[in-house]
């Protein structure tokens, strides 16, 4: 399956967050994110991601970890990518498990996340509002996962949603977290708030 994803900078967030209310029950989630790599960058420079993701549900006291990989994208212009992710029972064999393949820890950093899941145009999706502490501002991530045929589709009513939600075209972004949380710790060092 393929994420169809959009991020966008969220210029009016309480007003996001009051119409995402609206639509379906917020889960206010952190997640503690390693990405991983091979020495050389390899996974990386294939524009693949290889993820452990420990998540802390802030209402239900619920705690999982998750392994995903995210192969390179298949569209430009979103980023979307295909998705295998699969939960994991203890984060710290998972850890050892990816260290003895060779993989290294690339950078690891906090998400705090507010998520919606709702159904518009026929699909499943879900819309977060996210904020990492080492970045300014907010962002809104809307996925739904479809066949790479239906790619295209999905992510124009993906637009239609973030319209919808008051967010325009010229906020989205394709800047990975990964490279925004590293470019703010060679600014201003490590757990630093730009």
């Amino acid at each position: 399956m393929i994420e169809a994803e959009l991020k966008a900078r969220v210029r009016a967030p309480e007003a996001v967050a009051q119409a995402l209310d609206e639509r379906a029950e917020a889960r206010s989630e952190t997640y503690q994110d390693t990405y991983y790599d091979l020495p050389d960058g390899s996974l990386r420079a294939r524009d693949e991601e290889l993820r452990l993701r420990y998540l802390a549900d802030h209402g239900t006291g619920e705690r999982r970890t998750l392994l995903t990989f995210k192969a390179a994208a298949v569209d430009d212009a979103s980023g979307s990518k295909p998705e295998y992710e699969t939960r994991v029972g203890d984060s710290r064999i998972a850890h050892a498990i990816l260290e003895h393949l060779g993989y290294v820890p690339a950078i690891v950093f906090e998400k705090r996340c507010r998520s919606h899941a709702f159904e518009a145009y026929g699909r499943p999706m879900l819309a977060t509002l996210v904020r990492v502490p080492e970045l300014d501002g907010t962002f809104l991530e809307i996925e739904t996962l479809v066949q790479e045929e239906e790619v295209a589709l999905a992510l124009d009513d993906i637009r239609a949603v973030l319209g919808e939600l008051g967010v325009s075209p010229e906020d989205l972004t394709r800047e990975l977290y990964t490279d925004a949380v590293a470019a703010a710790r060679r600014t201003h060092g490590p757990g630093t708030h730009t």
